[in-house]
């Protein structure tokens, strides 16, 4: 209890821009959770759902709705755990990390190659959103949104549980390479203060002369070497429905791209339980009220240990136009995750002891954190973070008509609330993972699982 407590703390000196209510928030947190702590309720290494298994609510998206890829190659992970670091080039294979992300795209789509499986996206997205049959036009801006949480520095601490640069690289080489965007139309950002991308990822990146004119976007604190600093678009609102909270403002590189891809962290987190592609979108929002892109104002929206059916904060992130609404492709990085969102890298007790080594891919934003809830709290290794209502966003994000809350969301703030995000459920069990979809069921989610041995 007295290690959480120092990192909640700790996390609140690291940020001096949090002030007055977001403060409050934040004790309160500390208080609450430490309580918790004490008394037993968070501890285990996962949570109980209130929904019973293969139990669907809401509806599925995508070309086949409801799926989820997940693709395990132990092979891309070889590092000792001292020799270097994770992230080097000798201790994560760059090969394998590609042949992931082409199976998870090739999965995900049902097409025999990358280019077939990136047109067949793009002309979904267009047609979903009444654009159009058409696929990528020269010239659309595509925005990559990843989670810098804990990049702080530009060179990072061994360990750390950061964003794969392996992971970043490959996504950028598919979207140049084979999907045929050029390099400057893209932009990867992470746009709270506090956070920088950090050299690992520009330097192997820019190491790649057809990559090179990838455009970084970091807090406006973090600007320089090569990294842009991040600007509001003040006509670009989010609407919170949750009482006194203040509209939120996303950036400009987001409002000026026309698909974002969401490349979250697979992990736990210890005030909300999870960090996946929702809470994602903390590091897209600007309050005017303090100034800055900080994510504070959200964090007690959002906590684990508020009621189940409670209004959630992550739902109108997931929903807005500007970042659900964009989103392309939904992704997790699982190379190498951390014990949780200030923790070191951790292996998987789940997954024989060794890394991760896993990269999850889905067009259906509640589907794809619904599986990855199942995999953490069946974790022994994430430290009892997966606990409380850890799933309540899901529930309100696919009855988001209806949602258990009562709660009216409608982040656009146009009178039109919000449909169904997705389909959330949970799996029969953890040693046969077995989704509704892939029981034959007509709704629900569908796990797709691929293994590339090691040495593959």
């Amino acid at each position: 209890m007295k290690q959480f407590g120092s990192k909640m703390w700790g996390f609140i000196r690291r940020h001096p821009f949090v002030s007055g209510a977001g403060l409050i928030v934040l004790v309160l947190a500390a208080v609450v959770l430490r309580l918790a702590l004490a008394m037993g309720l968070i501890g285990q290494a996962h949570f109980t759902p209130v929904d019973a298994p293969n139990r669907p609510m809401g509806a599925g998206k995508g070309i086949h709705p409801g799926r989820v890829v997940w693709v395990h190659a132990p092979g891309a992970t070889r590092w000792d755990g001292k020799t270097g670091n994770w992230w080097d080039d000798a201790n994560t294979d760059q090969r394998v990390v590609d042949q992931m992300v082409s199976d998870s795209l090739q999965n995900l789509t049902g097409e025999a190659t990358d280019r077939q499986a990136w047109e067949a996206l793009f002309r979904d997205f267009n047609r979903t959103r009444k654009l159009g049959d058409t696929g990528y036009q020269a010239g659309e801006k595509i925005a990559i949104k990843i989670n810098a949480n804990q990049d702080r520095d530009s060179k990072w601490g061994t360990g750390k549980g950061l964003p794969s640069p392996h992971m970043v690289y490959a996504v950028l080489a598919q979207l140049v390479g084979t999907a045929g965007v050029a390099a400057q139309d893209i932009t990867v950002y992470d746009a709270t203060e506090g956070r920088s991308i950090g050299a690992p990822i520009l330097d192997k990146v820019r190491a790649n002369p057809s990559l090179r004119a990838v455009h970084f976007v970091v807090g406006p604190d973090r600007a320089g070497d090569g990294r842009t600093a991040a600007s509001p678009d003040m006509a670009a609102a989010i609407h919170f429905a949750g009482p006194g909270m203040e509209p939120a403002y996303v950036p400009r590189t987001v409002t000026e791209s026309k698909y974002l891809i969401n490349l979250a962290l697979f992990r736990a987190h210890f005030m909300l339980g999870v960090t996946l592609t929702a809470k994602n979108h903390f590091g897209s929002v600007y309050f005017k009220k303090s100034g800055t892109f900080s994510p504070s104002p959200l964090h007690g929206c959002g906590m684990k240990v508020n009621p189940e059916g409670s209004y959630n904060c992550l739902v109108e992130l997931m929903g807005h136009k500007q970042l659900g609404g964009k989103t392309l492709l939904y992704m997790l990085d699982g190379l190498y995750p951390g014990k949780h969102n200030e923790g070191g890298v951790i292996r998987f007790a789940s997954f024989g002891n060794n890394w991760a080594a896993s990269v999850f891919a889905s067009q259906d934003p509640v589907a794809i954190d619904s599986v990855a809830i199942d995999f953490l709290r069946n974790e022994p290794n994430v430290d009892g973070s997966v606990t409380g209502h850890v799933d309540n966003y899901l529930h309100e994000a696919a009855l988001a008509a209806k949602p258990p809350s009562g709660t009216v969301y409608d982040p656009d703030g146009d009178g039109t609330r919000l449909s169904s995000l997705g389909v959330h459920e949970h799996w029969n069990n953890a040693a046969e993972r077995k989704y509704s979809r892939n029981l034959g069921q007509s709704e629900g989610i569908e796990l797709v699982a691929r293994e590339i041995p090691a040495g593959h």
